[in-house]
């Protein structure tokens, strides 16, 4: 299957050929937040391969998407057809016209599809009936559907207990970009970013291809960030509002919870999460708290050495922790805010932050950098009980070949220096580490930093050294 230009999504690519060449119906949901390119990866992907496509319309009633999708099915037919009174005589219209279709494998896209599930409308009924009674049948149809409510994709496709209950041949969480793939699509659009600049975009938006796009080539990274956030009419100026809504119904509880995170760093518990923000600890929170995962908005984790109640949820969007950190008040009042902000501690200690969640966000590439890929591990974090200087290590990568990998993570903006003090620090973290975790496991210190390690007689302290370098591998 030919495709267009489409940068990076090469696990989604391979999938996607297999599903276009597959002997069977396919059913497809596609979902992750919003701006991260779900519909432009379909259109990219298949190209003028559609027998249907139709987007469902914000805000509107039944009746009105019912008229959108007559006319919708109209265009494609170039037949006169009366408009459905029900989603029922809707869907029975489709599959009357693809009976006809000569098409070998029939491409179904619904974008926008939980716009169409109007409160009585009948449309997860008449959705229901159209696979199970008809298309699964069959051996050509694909039906890819997304949108931007992720939450009513999860809830009424992924997770259904109905009709529809494991009807999905494929789901795809489609997440931003890596740093690599950040990396190409500059490349691709001839705007020439190092490497150190591409984090600190990442850092400050993370890897939403729409984001993305409202890069300028000419102009500074600080530039560009202050164009997008801090000028008199930023390009996103109502992006977090826009996004929270768009994502999840109701979702007032999303931002306080998010909110919540974002003045502690390390993360809450479930408990703490529910005191914070006066959410009751049921089943509802653990919707919202599992619709934000789904969403890459939160991580959960677990200390090292820690039981399962004590797990930690953590904000790790970046966007997210921009926002609530430097966009949400705005008292800088400062159309060139970020760039004059650079260097700046204010700035350095945001970037010390970010550049440990940019690094957990890239567990993956550091373990290839580690030579570790192909063997078993898991990874967690870990907070001494007992010290007195409450040593804490963000990254711990316990692996099955008997070696437990913790990882420092330290921005700086040149080589880094370990001084006394910092060595003293560090063997005080893996003394504590190795007296509260006891195992046969040797213990092996990484030390990630943008530009690497300055040479000197407390370097050695270091079995391994990685740099910003490696993130993009």
């Amino acid at each position: 299957m030919e495709q267009n230009e489409v940068i990076g999504r090469q696990a989604e690519k391979v999938l996607f050929n297999d599903i276009f060449s597959s002997n069977q119906s396919e059913f497809v949901a596609i979902y992750g937040r919003r701006r991260v390119g779900k519909t432009y990866l379909v259109r990219e992907t298949f190209s003028k391969k559609f027998s249907f496509e139709i987007s469902g319309l914000a805000n509107a009633d039944t009746k009105e998407q019912l008229v959108n999708f007559s006319l919708t099915l109209k265009k494609t037919t170039g037949e006169e057809l009366k408009t459905p009174k029900s989603w029922l005589e809707a869907f029975s219209q489709l599959s009357d016209y693809l009976e006809k279709s000569k098409q070998k494998r029939k491409i179904l896209f619904f974008d926008e599809m939980p716009w169409m599930d109007t409160p009585r409308s009948g449309f997860l009924t008449a959705l229901e009936h159209f696979w199970n009674g008809w298309a699964s049948a069959r051996k050509d149809i694909v039906l890819i559907v997304c949108g931007s409510a992720t939450s009513w994709i999860i809830n009424n496709l992924i997770n259904n207990h109905g009709g529809l209950h494991n009807r999905l041949t494929h789901t795809i969480n489609l997440k931003p970009f890596t740093l690599s793939e950040c990396d190409e699509y500059f490349k691709w659009r001839k705007i020439d970013f190092s490497r150190y600049q591409i984090a600190e975009i990442y850092m400050a938006m993370g890897g939403i291809p729409f984001y993305l796009s409202k890069i300028e080539r000419g102009l500074s990274v600080a530039q560009n960030i202050d164009n997008l956030f801090f000028a008199k009419n930023p390009k996103l100026k109502n992006e977090f509002k826009n996004l929270y809504a768009a994502l999840f119904r109701n979702s007032n509880d999303y931002v306080k919870i998010v909110e919540a995170l974002s003045k502690k760093g390390k993360g809450l518990t479930r408990e703490e999460i529910s005191r914070l923000t006066k959410i009751s600890n049921g089943g509802g929170l653990t919707k919202v708290l599992q619709n934000l995962e789904y969403c890459d908005f939160i991580r959960t984790y677990n200390s090292l050495g820690k039981k399962t109640r004590n797990t930690l949820y953590q904000l790790i969007d970046p966007y997210t922790l921009f926002y609530f950190r430097f966009i949400q008040k705005n008292e800088f009042n400062d159309e060139h805010f970020w760039a004059n902000s650079i260097d700046t501690p204010l700035h350095n200690t945001w970037a010390g932050f970010a550049f440990e969640m940019l690094a957990l966000q890239h567990t993956a590439e550091i373990k290839k950098a580690l030579g570790i890929s192909g063997i078993q591990s898991a990874v967690s974090a870990w907070r001494s009980k007992i010290s007195e200087k409450a040593a804490q290590i963000d990254l711990v990568i316990r692996r099955k070949d008997g070696i437990i990998n913790i990882v420092e993570i330290k921005y700086c903006n040149e080589k880094f220096t370990i001084t006394k003090n910092y060595e003293e620090n560090l063997r005080n973290k893996i003394s504590a580490f190795k007296a509260e975790i006891p195992a046969r496991n040797a213990v092996h210190l990484v030390l990630l930093t943008t530009f690497g390690l300055n040479r000197n007689k407390y370097s050695g302290i270091a079995q391994k050294e990685l740099t910003l370098n490696c993130l993009f591998d």
